[in-house]
């Protein structure tokens, strides 16, 4: 269950790549993790080492830090180190493809090795206090000046791990006159920025992954916008793209190991599980399944070169589905994990009541694919 052999015309080197890189865990265990060290230095350590070892960006061209190969190679990468346990590949490349299309060569030279090697820490400034997933009602604007800089100033909210970051790829509206969509650009943001607050906030499970971030008249030049005027929208639209896929976040494999873990205990225990339960635990399966084939089928149609999509809000349902009831049912079959010593799937139940939330809520999922895929009429009549 936890190995994912992908089935649309894997290319003949990929089995060899997951061999070395089984070599290199062998000889390269993830480090411990020291009693006060906050989770994201510890995830920052491992990415260093996998970016030693030649195992992030595979699939980002060689001249900007990248091995040249394809996003197959990539996602091999991720299904073995999530198959094994071992922390995903870091979840760089929706910025990483977001830089390769819309910013400059400069930029892409400048950016792209300090960020797959770690030197720079990146976080994601999209989500606002009264525009998550209405992304395109954000208020935050930076205004053009004179002398060509913008003065941005918003708020930005639930900003992963901006605490411990040195960049931010922000969003900010820059026209007044043209429609919400049109009128959106894409900066990198220094945090170092005079005008720039990181306020931490506390979640359910006790992390402290999402900040506010403050933006107080803070100065970008020109050449820190990514892309043209007025086209942000595009870049983050291909930017959730890659989020949502199961396979590049390496939440498959995570999931692959726990559904296995709850096949096991049915079968063991058939005759003693309460009544409904092992009809969940079939969901699970039925829903890890389905997710896979179309985890399987966006990696084929990037393949094939064809642009992301509408089809991606499709797969966050999925995936957020899948993710909820897997961790729910968990609960049940285990319930001394939620009290006991190692009670990570009580961690993972809390994390995943936000999945419906993140990357876009299923109700604006749920009409992403009623108006763009099915065409349905924005009354409800037919």
């Amino acid at each position: 269950m936890t190995d994912l052999p992908l089935d649309f015309g894997d290319p003949a080197d990929l089995e060899q790549l997951r061999r070395d890189l089984r070599d290199w865990l062998a000889e390269h265990p993830l480090p411990p993790r020291d009693a006060d060290e906050p989770l994201p230095v510890h995830l920052h350590r491992w990415h260093r080492m996998l970016h030693s070892g030649g195992w992030v960006g595979l699939d980002v061209p060689r001249e900007y830090g990248g091995r040249g190969l394809t996003p197959l190679h990539q996602v091999a990468v991720s299904d073995e180190l999530g198959a094994r346990g071992a922390p995903g590949v870091p979840r760089i490349g929706y910025l990483a493809h977001a830089l390769l299309e819309f910013g400059s060569e400069e930029q892409r030279r400048r950016l792209l090795p300090r960020m797959l090697a770690g030197d720079d820490v990146w976080c994601q400034g999209f989500s606002e206090p009264g525009a998550g997933s209405d992304l395109a009602g954000m208020s935050t604007r930076a205004d053009r000046g004179p002398e060509g800089h913008y003065t941005v100033s918003g708020q930005k909210l639930w900003t992963s791990y901006a605490q411990y970051s040195d960049l931010c790829l922000l969003l900010a509206r820059t026209g007044a006159d043209a429609p919400a969509h049109a009128s959106i650009s894409a900066f990198v943001l220094p945090l170092d920025r005079p005008g720039v607050t990181v306020r931490p906030l506390r979640a359910a499970n006790g992390d402290d992954e999402f900040c506010e971030l403050f933006l107080d008249g803070v100065r970008l030049a020109e050449s820190e916008r990514v892309g043209a005027e007025g086209g942000g929208w595009a870049l983050a639209m291909t930017t959730v793209a890659y989020e949502r896929n199961a396979l590049d976040t390496g939440h498959l494999p995570r999931y692959g190991r726990l559904v296995e873990r709850l096949r096991r205990h049915a079968r063991a225990h058939r005759d003693g599980l309460p009544d409904g339960l092992l009809t969940d635990i079939g969901r699970c399966v039925v829903d890890y399944e389905v997710l896979v084939a179309h985890s399987r089928r966006r990696t084929a149609e990037r393949l094939a070169g064809r642009a992301a999509g509408p089809e991606s809000s499709i797969d966050k349902l999925l995936m957020t589905r899948a993710e909820q009831r897997l961790y729910e049912t968990a609960l049940k079959v285990f319930p001394e994990e939620v009290h006991g010593e190692g009670g990570e799937i009580f961690g993972d139940y809390l994390y995943s009541r936000a999945a419906s939330v993140y990357g876009g809520t299923s109700q604006i999922q749920r009409n992403i694919i009623a108006k763009r895929l099915l065409r349905l009429p924005a009354d409800g009549r037919g």
